[in-house]
């Protein structure tokens, strides 16, 4: 941990992880869990939430922005009834790190943006404390239309929406799948395992071979904060892949 500078610690001891250093811990690194409510958004510029990708030459922008389009206009099952915007990810189309979730909530169904609530807040600080912001890298779900009641998604809805995602993964060939919940791990890994027992492990997505690393949802988080050291033990798991890849 010697190579994160004092912004990054505060980060982490934001979302609740304390770093331990040799005789220069600062005291503030001492204190109790913050509140969701106490995390500050990281720092995403207005530019980067305008529309579902990020502008950026080359075919990977393009195709990503014709498969948003697609995913927009899917009828493919039910939801499209009920959603009021598809949302079918956002972030660089060369991005490294991919975050895969489980499906829109209420608010990314109103934006079409995913991850924009608390959850995504918290999510934002885990992406600053690994050096990045939103706009290094893609969020997508499994799913791109909101559950009603914001139920788990079906199987069929799974089904007839993970072409996207593939799609997705194929366009962008990130370095690292970071799973979010055991709705996004148990899709992309074909099991049903509980996230608790396949979470602090590498898996590869498929015939793609991509590395996956499953870990605990953001929204999970805010309930249980004390699962924040297992996630980012996961994330520094996650990291050490991306690095020994370069």
């Amino acid at each position: 941990m010697a190579d994160l500078n004092d912004r990054q610690i505060e980060i982490l001891d934001k979302i609740g992880i304390d770093i331990w250093r040799r005789r220069e811990v600062r005291p503030e690194l001492q204190r109790e869990l913050h509140a969701i409510d106490e995390i500050p958004a990281a720092a995403v510029s207005d530019d980067s939430l305008v529309g579902h990708i990020d502008e950026a030459p080359g075919k990977e922008s393009e195709y990503l922005q014709q498969l948003a389009e697609t995913i927009c206009k899917c009828r493919k099952c039910p939801l499209h009834l009920s959603r009021t915007r598809a949302v079918p990810g956002m972030g660089s189309p060369f991005a490294r790190w991919m975050f895969v979730g489980e499906a829109p909530g209420h608010n990314e169904d109103l934006q079409g943006l995913p991850f924009v609530g608390r959850a995504g807040q918290l999510l934002d600080a885990m992406i600053a404390a690994l050096k990045m912001e939103r706009k290094d890298v893609f969020i997508a779900n499994v799913i791109k239309c909101r559950p009603p009641d914001n139920r788990n998604p079906l199987i069929d809805e799974i089904d007839q929406c993970e072409p996207y995602l593939h799609s997705q993964l194929s366009i962008i060939k990130p370095a690292i799948i970071v799973a979010l919940g055991a709705v996004s791990a148990q899709s992309l890994l074909k099991t049903t395992d509980p996230i608790g027992r396949i979470r602090g492990k590498v898996y590869h997505y498929g015939e793609t071979g991509i590395p996956l690393v499953p870990t605990y949802h953001p929204a999970y988080l805010l309930r249980s904060p004390t699962q924040k050291r297992k996630t980012w033990e996961d994330l520094l798991l996650a990291k050490s892949i991306v690095e020994d890849g370069n």
